[in-house]
């Protein structure tokens, strides 16, 4: 699998979110987002600020009176495509003058005044830290000021706002958990554009895993950065944990805890988290996982490189050894676990030895699947500042190839394992192909369609017999308890 996109649900990615109710709406927000999950939630809970301010999200651009561009700049790629597509927005205000543009999340944060003042593409930008000031935002672009707030903080992490649920199946949703990152690999602008990591407090959590439970829901993603270093002490950066008192330090919920809480409050809600980082993953997450049915057998495990001179130079904080340990830990401790994995060809400096380290690491691990770039720089990351990107383009497209067709590969090898084997599936919708079958996945995130029996509908669990697949999907029937 193959993706110019991290972690997207590509049926959602630059589509208008679906129309939630409000009370008394009078003006119509269209709200677009783009990037990895974090930006989908982060849409829900600025679609909740803006609908106590009378704005009905709606699917019709041409009707609306905000639009609102949720983005992301973890690609140059993606940033591209947002600024395209403002450009056909520009249009549409060119006919509607009093129409308002707005550019929120990574973007917003990176770009700043650029938008507003230099390339006049919007009125309102707005960093992920301060959507909580988007009324009063909205509020100055009225009244002629400039409307820009990229603060970050070190304390939102919007815990008590219920998002509204948008443009999802009803049946899946996600939960963040934490906010920004305090990693610094050398690539990534994330510590830069959503700003220290800190985490949200457990009961806030719970009381949103309870309003979708009550809702119907039946599975949920617990979101973040890096959510194996959630660390609730109650409040602030995770930094300043060595500074909490020793009864804060006591009392502190840990990842492996907070997952144990939810396991348990919500036996029938099946439970995934994302994205989690190979230095932060402790065993106590992985002796969770099999404690409770309930949570998901599969990890999205980001490694970048097999190189331990290149994991280096990318500041990971860990080598390809103790990628290793970490890998036969899982295997252990989690035998049925899926993996999946983020993969970077060409960083600064790679040499061929290096990228064949990557290809033997893929080799030893045979992903499930995975999302693959070739790098590109991102201004004002450390990379981008102190390193020469000398790896040449033709390298880069021959390196991310090779890496590729080894996933194209192992996933085909994972997913044949899987056939002839009963698995447990959520119902989640109609498959894209034909509608006379259902989609759902496994307890490995593998997608399963099926035909559709009499009685079932979405949100059911079922049990699938896979019979066949693709590289991508197994192609099964239901069976009985």
């Amino acid at each position: 699998m193959h993706t110019e996109e991290k972690h997207i649900d590509e049926a959602r990615q630059g589509e208008a979110l679906m129309t939630a109710p409000t009370r008394n709406a009078t003006k119509k927000l269209f709200l677009e987002s783009y990037g990895c999950q974090m930006n989908f939630s982060d849409s829900e809970i600025v679609a909740s600020i803006l609908n106590n301010e009378g704005y009905q999200t709606t699917q019709k651009v041409d009707e609306a009176d905000l639009i609102l561009l949720n983005t992301c700049s973890i690609r140059e790629k993606a940033e591209q495509t947002v600024r395209k597509r403002l450009g056909t927005l520009n249009a549409i205000k060119k006919q509607n003058p009093s129409l308002k543009i707005g550019v929120l999340g990574c973007m917003a944060e990176r770009l700043k005044h650029k938008f507003l003042e230099e390339e006049h593409l919007v009125d309102i930008v707005v960093g992920p830290d301060a959507y909580r000031d988007l009324p009063n935002l909205i509020n100055d672009v009225e009244d002629g000021r400039d409307a820009v707030n990229v603060q970050l903080s070190k304390e939102e992490t919007y815990a008590e706002i219920s998002p509204v649920r948008l443009g999802g199946n009803g049946v899946t949703a996600f939960v963040t958990i934490t906010r920004g990152c305090d990693n610094m690999c050398t690539f990534c602008v994330v510590p830069f554009t959503r700003g220290r990591e800190r985490s949200r407090d457990p009961h806030s959590i719970l009381n949103e895993c309870k309003e979708l439970a009550e809702s119907g829901y039946k599975e949920i993603t617990l979101l973040g950065q890096n959510v194996d270093s959630y660390l609730w002490y109650g409040g602030g950066p995770k930094k300043d944990f060595k500074n909490a008192t020793d009864i804060q330090k006591a009392t502190a919920v840990d990842f492996a805890q907070l997952l144990d809480m939810v396991a348990t409050q919500f036996p029938n809600i099946r439970l995934r988290f994302s994205t989690s980082n190979p230095q932060d993953m402790e065993e106590g997450v992985l002796q969770m996982m099999a404690k409770h049915k309930n949570i998901c057998k599969y990890i999205h495990l980001p490694v970048q490189s097999g190189s331990t001179t290149v994991l280096e130079r990318m500041n990971r904080q860990h080598t390809r050894e103790e990628y290793f340990e970490l890998i036969d830990k899982i295997r252990r401790i989690v035998p049925d676990c899926a993996l999946s994995h983020d993969m970077i060809a060409g960083f600064c400096g790679e040499t061929e030895e290096e990228h064949q380290d990557t290809l033997s690491l893929m080799e030893y691990v045979k992903y499930d699947f995975g999302y693959m770039f070739a790098y590109s720089e991102r201004p004002g990351t450390p990379a981008h500042k102190k390193m020469p990107d000398d790896v040449l383009p033709e390298d880069k497209k021959r390196r991310l190839q090779e890496i590729i067709e080894m996933q194209q590969k192992h996933s085909a090898e994972r997913m044949n394992s899987y056939v002839g084997k009963t698995h447990e599936v959520l119902i989640e919708g109609n498959s894209k192909r034909d509608e006379n079958f259902w989609y759902g996945r496994n307890t490995q995130n593998a997608v399963l369609v099926f035909p559709k029996v009499e009685g079932t509908k979405v949100g059911d669990f079922v049990n699938v017999k896979a019979n066949n697949c693709t590289t991508a999907t197994l192609i099964g029937e239901m069976i009985e308890d």
